[in-house]
């Protein structure tokens, strides 16, 4: 998972740019970045995964739901509340906090990371 967590220090080296009032990021540029790479570092983290179970790298998803069915066939078997973390993940890194650029307090970017990282290490 060494990538995954290259990609994950990161997004926390963005995050260090980000200017912060009363605990508000001010500039969400940085804030986008930071989640997108965040959001990123977990999917590698299922990418060497699947790697390492037999997938054929050519054969990693290309879209979410070819995440989603990649986790239900290979990791939901271990553990179904990977999913679930997944899901939540996928919504608040990639939706909230990079595509809309919604996450602007400080501890729930904090939080969102800290649970990209504990995600990566169950499956690490």
């Amino acid at each position: 998972m060494r990538e995954a967590l290259r990609y994950l220090n990161n997004a926390k080296e963005i995050l260090k740019s980000a200017p912060i009032e009363d605990n508000t990021y001010t500039d969400i540029k940085p804030v986008q970045e930071a989640c997108g790479t965040a959001y990123l570092a977990v999917l590698k983290s299922i990418d060497e995964y699947l790697v390492n179970r037999g997938v054929n790298p050519k054969d990693l998803p290309q879209s979410i739901e070819g995440y989603r069915e990649m986790i239900r066939k290979y990791l939901s078997v271990h553990n179904g509340k990977l999913t679930r973390e997944f899901e939540k993940l996928y919504k608040a890194l990639h939706i909230a906090g990079y595509y809309r650029g919604l996450l602007e307090d400080v501890d729930m970017v904090k939080a969102a990371i800290k649970s990209a990282k504990a995600f990566i290490g169950k499956i690490g």
